[in-house]
């Protein structure tokens, strides 16, 4: 389907001319009307990705931003994190003691946001569809280990595991499991372009041009019926080109807060400088960012290789030069705020040393020096990351050991290419669905894993994930978790580089703001609303 300058049939309200999502204080700014939320996050409806917004499809954080909005989940994880709890749900519990059987039973007439009733047969296609259609893109490794799906009723729902599985309810809180009408969506095939409807807290209308969201608008949903309490009755999430535009929209009132991502220099300006009328708000994060390795490629095939990177890499410099005070070093996969977290990569090879990194690569027989291609993508994780690359390359040209060449590429080619396996080393960042070290080592070490990279350790994949998972106090997970922190260090098919802290910024009067995103980057733009200006 040709989606040029494609404006949905949804939309057809939505009569603001998008060159005021790309800066401009057109009307719906801020003062009135709709709280408007600015964004560097892009969505595109290509061929390569051409349902952005299909729940079996979307796997990235600004997808997920937009489909938390709109589609309603079993669980939610309360504003403050913690356990995740009931939100289409009233209950929702395992009913055997080895997590094997989970149960939930929907909320008394529930409905989608056109009327429909929404029942547990719902709930049942939606989950199924997913696994139906397992697209490689998609999000259906959350649910590896689903077996069956039973229904009693109008509104009682039974998940059959394939093993124990504690982290089973965080699962069902992601979009992943969101809830879908099969009046509006194929039980076998993905649903293209931006339409997006379910049960959630808002409604959305979008704007598209060049194949492209530029704007969405969210309306209250009349019919919601769940746990969240909504503050406001409608918000804009506009996109931006850059971090730059995104503020300048905020300092001319054009937006009411900045969310995904400010700039490094921004950040530093906001707090050695506040502007008046707009506040700069820290929260906890656990955004993370590493080099990833194709272990079936040359030169990093050699275990050796990826060790030396790994001894080499000077994490304090390279967040000084790249990212500021917007980011901490990170020495395993797992962030350091996560129970389970050990510092495995600075417990293995500590800091810089380049001495050590040689003696690696002697005793291993690689001759020096190593050439190698680090790849990143141009136009997706923010303004740091050439800069972040660059100083990649300066290290480890620095040892004499390597000789490295960096290369960018914007995204819309970029992941298609690293899926297909086309890098040996690339840069990447992870969002987690949900707060547990297991969602930093089941996505990238298990079959059919997020990268889609043939790694695989039989001791990681067979035995500590699934014993990692029968733990109902995930306290008690923690030994799994330190082993395989530890094992990935030793192996290196991922090199950690640092966590980021969050940031957003707001002018006064928005309300909630510390609300507004939670620590795994979730958009939630329920909890904004006007006050008295400060």
């Amino acid at each position: 389907m040709n989606r040029k300058n494609l404006v949905l049939a949804a939309a057809a309200g939505l009569l603001t001319p998008a060159l005021a999502a790309c800066g401009s204080a057109g009307s719906g700014g801020a003062g009135k009307g709709a709280i408007v939320v600015g964004t560097t996050d892009r969505f595109e409806a290509a061929d390569y990705a051409p349902a952005p917004l299909d729940p079996a499809y979307a796997y990235d954080a600004g997808a997920w931003n937009i489909l938390r909005q709109t589609l309603q989940t079993l669980m939610h994880v309360p504003r403050g994190g913690g356990q995740p709890v009931p939100e289409a749900a009233s209950d929702c519990r395992f009913t055997d003691t080895g997590n094997e059987s989970y149960r939930c039973t929907l909320r008394p007439g529930m409905k989608f946001a056109n009327g429909d009733p929404l029942t547990a047969k719902d709930v049942k296609f939606s989950i199924e569809r997913v696994l139906r259609i397992k697209d490689e893109n998609g999000p259906v490794g959350l649910l590896s280990t689903l077996d069956t799906v039973e229904t009693t009723g109008e509104d009682t729902v039974v998940f059959h595991l394939k093993s124990p599985d504690a982290t089973f309810p965080y699962k069902l809180s992601t979009p992943a499991a969101a809830i879908v009408s099969s009046k509006t969506y194929a039980g076998d095939e993905l649903r293209d372009g931006f339409e997006v409807d379910g049960s959630g807290p808002y409604t959305m209308k979008a704007e598209v041009e060049d194949n492209q969201l530029v704007r969405a608008v969210f309306t209250k949903n009349e019919n919601y019926q769940g746990d969240l309490k909504v503050q406001n009755d409608k918000v804009e999430l506009r996109t931006f080109t850059d971090s730059a535009a995104m503020g300048e929209a905020l300092d001319e009132g054009g937006i009411d807060m900045m969310s995904r991502t400010l700039s490094p220099a921004q950040i530093q300006q906001m707090s050695s400088s506040p502007k008046k009328g707009v506040k700069l708000v820290p929260m906890p994060g656990l955004e993370i960012r590493y080099l990833a390795f194709n272990t079936e490629a040359a030169p990093v095939k050699e275990k050796a290789v990826r060790q030396a990177v790994a001894a080499v890499v000077n994490r304090g410099e390279l967040i000084t030069k790249a990212y500021g005070t917007a980011a901490l070093p990170l020495y395993s996969l797992v962030p350091s705020s996560v129970p389970g977290h050990v510092n495995s990569f600075y417990n293995k090879y500590g800091e810089a040393d380049t001495g050590a990194a040689a003696e690696l690569l002697r005793g291993a027989g690689v001759r020096t020096p190593v050439k190698l291609t680090l790849n990143y993508t141009t136009d997706h994780y923010g303004d740091g990351t050439a800069v972040e690359f660059e100083t990649l390359k300066s290290q480890l040209d620095a040892t004499k050991l390597f000789d490295v060449t960096v290369k960018g590429t914007p995204w819309a080619t970029y992941r298609p290419a690293q899926k297909k396996g086309e890098y040996a080393a690339y840069g990447l960042g992870w969002f987690p669905d949900f707060q547990d070290a297991d969602n930093f080592v089941g996505p990238f070490l298990e079959k059919d894993n997020f990268l889609g990279t043939s790694y695989a350790n039989p001791t990681v994949r067979n035995k500590l994930i699934p014993e990692s998972r029968r733990a109902t106090d995930r306290t008690d997970a923690a030994d799994a978790f330190g082993k395989i922190q530890d094992i990935v260090a030793e192996d290196v098919p991922v090199l950690p580089l640092w966590q980021a802290k969050q940031y957003v910024a707001a002018r006064d009067g928005i309300t909630g703001v510390e609300w507004s995103v939670n620590n795994i980057s979730d958009l939630q733009l329920w909890e904004l609303g006007r006050g008295v200006s400060g």
